[in-house]
Formats: structure tokens, C-alpha cells, sequence
């Protein structure tokens, strides 16, 4: 199984566009030693040749740019992505299928019923794309059952419901219903490796943990260090735990929960532009070091 990062920033991505926190400004003057990064988006292949889309940024243009591979060019248009699965309604994970309209057929989206009424509703992009291709709806249970997507041979997915939060334009706004939000179990069938995908995880809840437990490889929510982390920057009154987002280093954090996970490759991805891991020598940086986590960056492969 092949994985491809294209995009391992929180919403805005790194530099934001308005921002001159310590970060952004720092990676623009070159005062601190960091890598810009697009907004979250994975790629995920058995066999090299044919990818699905995990979340559309609205950077998907300079990612697939990126990324030749899903650009073959076999026919006057063509794209290597067969499906296109979203994990939530986010802006900074669905708006980049506008961007993808010029598709020569209905695009094949696996997502929720609380997904998709939020796209068809509070932000209507699927209303939007039938004008165009339109969309082929495949609706994704919240029962942890197993599914498979038609063209994407030798992996079996399955959806795990978190507790994040639910868009600004949803009817589930801070009360969140089983679907807003899912992580993704991904197995490659011929090896029996498998990983898991949370890029928004508010809540370790107990049916979470076994997932972690048993994967290969996790890549998993990193968008801020500390709970308070943009009410310190001076950006938002907002707790990392009123966004839906576990923080890294507080108790019951991302760190205390991987440090007890033996097994897995421990990966952070969606990370947020005042997020201090983003720079290559800080302290935090060292920190998750030693605790054996590591810092996704766009055009990170991962091998399982």
C-alpha cells in the first residue's frame, strides 16, 4: 500500500495567507528553519496505478501538480484518482472539488449521510458539481462495517466515527452526530498491514483505541501543541477543544496516547500554521522526537 501526503497543513495552510504569527512570518523571512505546507489531502494506492482521494484542499490544483503520478496522461484527459473520500464536510477538505469539475464523468464520493447533507445544504457543493459532472453518491456506514471501492483492488476500508466538530454551516454544529467526523482504517489486503487515517480527532473515545493499537501506521490529528495555543497567539478566542482537536502535549493528549502504542509508525498530519512543531529545531519538535512521533510534510510516501 502506497501512501502520498499532498498536503499536511491545517485549514490555511503554512504560511496562512493573513497571518504573521511567529510561524508564518518566520518561514516567509526565512528567520526559522520550516517548510511551507498545502492543506490536508492523502493519496492511497495498492498498486501505484490507480489512487483514491482522501479530502479535496482547496490547494488540490498544486498538489496533483505535485504528484505526476495521478496525472498519467493516457487519454486528452485523464487522472489516475478513481474515488474521492471525504472524512468531513470541512471548507479546508471539500472545496477543492470545485476545482475538480472539469472531470469527464460524475465524480465516485464516499462520504457520510452527515457529510452529504451538509454539502447539499449549509455549504451545497454537490448541488453545485451537478451543474457540471455531478457527483456518484456512495454513502459511507458509521457501524465500523468493512467496504470496498470498485477500482481500487487490494485494500478494504473502514469508517470509524469520531467526536471532532461539525462545520459552521451544520445543523450538528457543537452536536456532533455519528458521521460529522470519521477516521479510516485502511488495510492492504495482500500484506495485511493497515493504517489509520484521524486528521480531526477531539475525543479519544474506547472504540478508538484498538484501532490505534492494531495499525501499522497512524496519521493522526497534530493541528496545535497546546489546548490554548491560538488564544496565546493572539488569534482566536477559541480553545483547540471547541475546534474539535486534541492538543499534543497536554494530559490525555496525542503524545500520552501514542506512548503506550508499541506497534505503530506514529505520524502527525493537519497541522496548524501556529503549531511550534512545524519548526524543524524547536523544543516541541524534540519532544515528539523522543517520544518516536514523527512530522508529516507534503510529498511525504509512506510504504505499507
Amino acid at each position: 500500500m502506497l501512501i502520498h501526503i499532498l498536503g499536511s497543513g491545517a485549514g490555511g495552510g503554512f504560511p496562512q495567507w493573513n497571518c504573521n504569527c511567529h510561524n508564518c512570518r518566520g518561514v516567509r523571512t526565512g528567520t526559522i528553519k520550516a517548510a511551507a505546507r498545502t492543506q490536508s489531502s492523502i493519496a492511497i494506492s495498492a498498486n501505484g496505478e490507480d489512487w483514491v482521494l482522501f479530502n479535496a484542499s482547496p490547494d488540490i490544483r498544486a498538489q496533483l501538480e505535485s504528484f505526476p503520478v495521478l496525472q498519467p496522461g493516457r487519454t486528452i484527459r485523464d487522472t489516475a484518482i478513481r474515488a474521492i473520500l471525504l472524512v468531513d464536510a470541512q471548507i479546508d477538505h471539500t472545496t477543492g472539488l470545485l476545482l475538480l469539475r472539469e472531470h469527464t464523468a460524475p465524480w465516485d464520493i464516499y462520504c457520510t449521510r452527515a457529510v452529504h447533507d451538509d454539502l447539499t445544504s449549509g455549504y451545497p457543493i454537490f448541488n453545485i458539481l451537478g451543474h457540471f459532472r455531478g457527483v456518484n453518491w456512495h454513502e459511507i456506514l458509521t457501524d465500523e462495517s468493512n467496504f470496498f471501492i470498485p477500482g481500487i483492488e487490494g485494500l478494504v476500508f473502514t469508517a470509524v466515527p469520531l467526536k471532532s466538530e461539525a462545520p459552521p454551516y451544520s445543523p450538528h454544529r457543537h452536536n456532533t452526530v455519528p458521521g460529522d467526523n470519521i477516521g479510516v482504517r485502511v488495510e492492504n489486503t495482500a500484506s495485511g498491514k493497515n493504517l489509520f487515517y484521524a486528521p480531526g480527532l477531539g475525543s479519544m473515545e474506547p472504540h478508538i483505541l484498538p484501532y490505534m493499537q492494531e495499525a501499522d501506521c497512524l496519521l493522526v490529528d497534530g493541528t496545535l501543541w497546546q489546548n490554548d495555543e491560538m488564544i496565546e497567539a493572539g488569534i482566536s478566542n477559541k480553545l483547540g477543544s471547541e475546534m474539535g482537536h486534541l492538543d499534543q502535549s497536554g494530559k490525555g493528549g496525542i503524545i500520552d496516547i501514542m506512548s503506550d502504542l508499541g506497534k505503530p509508525r506514529k505520524i502527525l498530519i493537519h497541522i496548524n500554521n501556529t503549531n511550534p512543531i512545524l519548526v524543524d529545531d524547536s523544543p516541541e519538535r524534540q519532544t515528539l522526537n523522543k517520544a518516536g512521533v514523527e512530522v508529516s510534510h507534503d510529498g511525504m510516501q509512506i510504504k505499507l
